[in-house]
């Protein structure tokens, strides 16, 4: 048989449900791949295994007995550290939560146990997921497997590392400008942002603002688009979240099983930097040959993007008054506790007043309307999804590309916020290798609402990738075996 951390999602489930594997197998098999790598990368910041290991003899119990099985039953998935697991620390990556047991499952991991996923561990991230560089003053910094000197961007940047190091084929992450995104690219693993509501979540704290949501991580398309299928869910909880009738428009058997997409058919727009995001030459080079690999597939192909005017100011306002909201008690009582990231950040909203809050709002809503209008001649939109290859990790932040100063610690992420500013989904699947050697994500953007539109052309894209150079391949896993650990580097603990 394969190797069993080898197996997708779907096919893990179903070899589950015909008695072909155990789930016990399945978790040893995770348990040991995490043991021997995890070491060098630093990915999974929090685990039980023992009850990891108690959770997969139920759910082998539960198959003998011929239980009705759910489409992921004895499934092992990773829990970003920004969400509970009940049980497990959920710290945040900030050191006055480093403390702080979940005494429940969040509602997506409460969904994911009813579909039979076994929650492996919390995955690290940025603390309070601020910023592109997963690394925090708790359990420390993740590198890219692919290059243990460089960053696995963020903040779902566990997440990314784990599924890339094939501790399990699942992974929830979160994104607001990029968070799952942009950790997919560099990791060569895919991340999907969905429209907002289709994945409900009742912890955002600014509710009716959605630049921020949850979405699925996973190695291949339809696997994101299966674990899709468990988070969207009736919820109206989250505002964004329609619900007629105890039901929601889209399926989850649509999610689940991804329909075939004619590719000629669509009208596709290619763009390098939406006409504004700092996009380094390397990046925009490999994305050039990658169009020209896949534009035999795409007869009806443009170059052309939305107006992107005042994306920057837009997305800094709403951030700012965002992190300002949430971290500003934390800043002001307990400032040593509080990292550069979200300092800066409360700092920044501190510096908008009502005009900056009004204008950035009313600017959000012509943005929007942009969008739509630009995609009433388009179907979707093909562009890199990172503005620069993969840095080290010691960087907390590019403060320059190609020898342009970056704005802030976030403008390097603006090829991912372009899209989130009006809240279309989005993903980022592996496509190639750039000129360092470091994995070239493809960032897939459709209208909004189209989630499964959107999910069915990365499909077919991942299909014909597959047969090209631009196919993905894993990391070297024997030489992060043998690697030292990364807690013995300088600076791993710290912001300096």
């Amino acid at each position: 048989m394969t190797d069993l951390t080898e197996l997708s999602a779907r096919d893990a489930a179903a070899l589950i449900a015909d008695r072909s594997l155990s789930p016990v197998d399945l978790a040893k098999a995770a348990i040991a791949q995490i043991e021997k790598i995890n070491p060098a990368v630093n990915a999974l910041a929090d685990h039980d295994f023992d009850a990891v290991l108690s959770e997969a003899h139920a759910a082998e119990a539960a198959v003998m007995r011929g239980d009705i099985l759910g489409p992921l039953h004895g499934v092992p998935f990773g829990v970003k550290d920004m969400i509970d697991v009940k049980g497990l620390r959920t710290t945040f990556g900030s050191e006055a939560f480093q403390d702080n047991v979940a005494t429940k499952d969040d509602r997506i991991v409460a969904a994911m146990r009813a579909a039979g996923a076994v929650p492996l561990g919390k995955t690290n991230n940025p603390e309070w997921s601020a910023g592109g560089n997963t690394r925090n003053r708790v359990f420390g910094a993740t590198a890219n497997p692919y290059d243990l000197s460089k960053t696995c961007a963020g903040s779902s940047g566990g997440s990314a590392v784990a599924l890339a190091c094939h501790y399990a084929p699942l992974a929830t992450g979160s994104d607001t400008g990029g968070s799952l995104r942009n950790p997919a690219a560099y990791c060569g693993i895919v991340g999907f942002r969905p429209s907002p509501g289709v994945v409900p979540g009742d912890t955002r704290a600014a509710g009716l603002l959605p630049i921020s949501t949850a979405g699925p991580m996973a190695r291949t398309v339809a696997d994101a688009g299966l674990m899709l299928s468990v988070l969207a869910r009736p919820d109206r909880d989250d505002p964004f979240t329609t619900v007629i009738k105890g039901q929601t428009p889209w399926t989850a058997e649509g999610f689940a099983n991804l329909p075939a997409q004619d590719l000629s058919k669509l009208r596709i727009a290619v763009t390098e930097d939406y006409g504004f995001a700092p996009t380094e030459r390397l990046i925009r080079e490999h994305f050039q040959g990658a169009i020209a690999t896949l534009a035999p597939y795409l007869p009806r192909l443009s170059e052309a993007h939305p107006d992107c005017a005042d994306a920057d100011r837009i997305f800094a306002v709403l951030r700012g008054v965002v992190f300002l909201g949430i971290h500003a008690k934390l800043y002001d009582e307990t400032p040593h506790l509080v990292g550069p990231n979200v300092a800066e950040n409360v700092r920044e909203g501190r510096s908008y007043g009502a005009d900056d809050i009004a204008q950035a709002l009313f600017a959000q809503s012509a943005y929007h309307r942009r969008w739509q209008a630009f995609f009433e001649q388009y179907d979707y939109i093909l562009s890199p999804a990172v503005t620069i290859s993969p840095r080290p990790w010691r960087e907390l932040y590019p403060t320059q590309i190609d020898g342009q100063a970056t704005e802030s610690y976030y403008h390097w992420l603006a090829m991912a916020y372009a899209s989130t500013i009006p809240g279309h989904p989005s993903i980022t699947i592996p496509c190639g290798f750039d000129a360092l050697g470091m994995p070239f994500g493809l960032q897939i953007v459709g209208k909004r609402h189209d989630d499964l539109g959107v999910l069915a052309v990365a499909q077919e894209l991942e299909r014909i990738i597959a047969g090209t150079n631009l196919a993905p391949r894993s990391p070297d896993f024997q030489a992060l075996a043998d690697a030292p650990p990364l807690n013995q580097a300088e600076e791993f603990l710290t912001f300096d």
